[in-house]
C-alpha cells in the first residue's frame, strides 16, 4: 500500500481511480463495508483503490474543545487499511485553509485537479466541506459535473444500534470492551513498548509488562481479559488499566500479567488485546488482598480462554 503525504505529493501522472473519503478512525464495521465495496469496484474495472482521509482530526482545528480521541494509532489505521487490501492511502492536512472551503470548493480546488476519479464510494449518511454542509446528493452532482460515479453503502448495524466511530469510543469508554470488539470486528487494541515499572506485580509473584501507550483512547478502569501479541507469539493475559489506588494512586498505567510467560520484555513493542472486562478497579487492605484478588483475575481469565472453541484460540 502506498501512502502519500499532502495532495502535492500526488503522483501527476496516476490514472483515474475509485476513491473513498473520510477520517475512518477505528476502521470498523461500517469503514470495512465502505473499503471493501472501493477495493472491488476498482479490480473490477482495473484501477487503483484510494482512501483520502484528514490529519489531525478535523475537530482538532474547528471545534478543538469536541476533539475525540482517537481509536487507533496512525499505524494501527493504515496496518489495517492495507489489510484489507487498499492500494494507496492519500492524507491531506486538515488546517484552517481546507475548514473554509464548502464541498463544491473542496472538490474543485483541492481534489479533482490532481486525481482523476473513476467513482466514489461513501456512507449514505456522508458529510463535508465547511460546516459539513455538502451530502450525497450534493456529491453525486459533482460527480455529474467532473464525470464520476457515486455509491453511497449503507451503515452497518449490530443488535445493539448502528455502528460508529463515537460508538466504538462509548462503548472503550464505558469498558464495554465486548460491544467495541463487536462493532470493529476484532477486539480493541492498545499499542507501545514495555517499559520498567515499580516492581510490585514481581514481588506478589504476578509480574507485569508495563505498557507505555501510543494509543489516546483507554478503556474505563478496570481489569480485562486480554491477548498480548509479543515476540511475535499471542499470549493469554490479564490488563488492569487504572491508577493502582492500593498504593496511594497516581497516573493511569497500563500492566498486563500474561499467564504463561514469564520472560523480560522491556523495550519489546507488545500489543494489549481487549476482549472482556472482569470488574472494577478497587482499593484493597493491602498487598495480601490484593495478591489474592489477582489470583482470582487469573484463574477468569484462564478460564475465559479454555472455554473458547479451538478455532479462536
Amino acid at each position: 500500500m502506498k501512502i502519500w503525504n499532502g495532495i502535492e505529493s500526488y503522483p501527476a501522472t496516476a490514472s483515474r481511480v475509485v476513491a473513498t473519503i473520510g477520517n475512518y478512525d477505528g476502521v470498523h464495521l461500517g469503514h470495512q463495508a465502505i473499503v471493501r465495496s472501493v477495493v472491488e469496484a476498482a479490480r473490477r474495472v482495473e484501477r487503483a483503490s484510494v482512501l483520502i482521509t484528514f490529519e489531525p482530526h478535523p475537530l482538532t482545528i474547528v471545534a478543538a474543545e469536541r476533539r475525540p480521541r482517537l481509536i487507533q494509532t496512525r499505524r494501527q489505521k493504515l496496518e489495517r487499511l492495507e489489510a484489507m487490501g487498499l492500494d494507496v492511502v492519500l492524507i491531506l492536512r486538515f488546517d484552517a485553509e481546507l475548514a473554509s472551503l464548502s464541498g463544491e470548493e473542496f472538490f474543485s480546488q483541492v481534489v479533482c485537479g490532481p486525481i482523476g476519479f473513476e467513482a466514489i464510494h461513501v456512507g449514505s449518511n456522508f458529510r463535508f466541506g465547511k460546516g459539513r454542509g455538502g451530502d450525497v446528493e450534493l456529491l453525486r452532482a459533482l460527480g455529474i459535473r467532473h464525470g464520476f460515479a457515486v455509491v453511497a453503502v449503507s451503515p452497518v448495524s449490530i443488535e445493539r444500534g448502528v455502528v460508529s466511530s463515537s460508538a466504538v469510543r462509548k462503548a472503550v469508554e464505558d469498558g464495554d470492551v465486548g460491544l467495541a470488539m463487536e462493532m470493529l470486528g476484532r477486539p480493541f487494541a492498545l499499542v507501545g513498548e514495555v517499559v520498567e515499572g515499580e516492581g510490585r506485580g514481581r514481588t506478589l509473584e504476578f509480574p507485569t509488562a508495563n505498557l507505555d501507550t501510543d494509543n489516546e483512547l483507554l478503556p474505563r478502569r478496570g481489569v480485562y481479559v486480554t491477548e498480548t501479541v509479543a515476540l511475535a507469539t499471542r499470549q493469554a493475559s490479564v490488563t488492569n488499566v487504572g491508577i493502582r489506588p492500593t498504593y496511594g494512586g497516581g497516573a493511569m498505567t497500563v500492566e498486563s500479567h500474561l499467564l504463561d510467560y514469564d520472560g523480560d520484555l522491556y523495550g519489546e513493542s507488545i500489543e494489549v488485546r481487549f476482549l472482556a472486562r472482569l470488574r472494577n478497579e478497587r482499593k484493597f487492605s493491602g498487598p495480601q488482598e490484593l495478591a489474592d484478588q489477582i489470583a482470582r483475575d487469573r484463574a477468569a481469565a484462564a478460564a475465559y480462554f479454555e472455554n473458547l472453541p479451538l478455532a479462536t484460540r
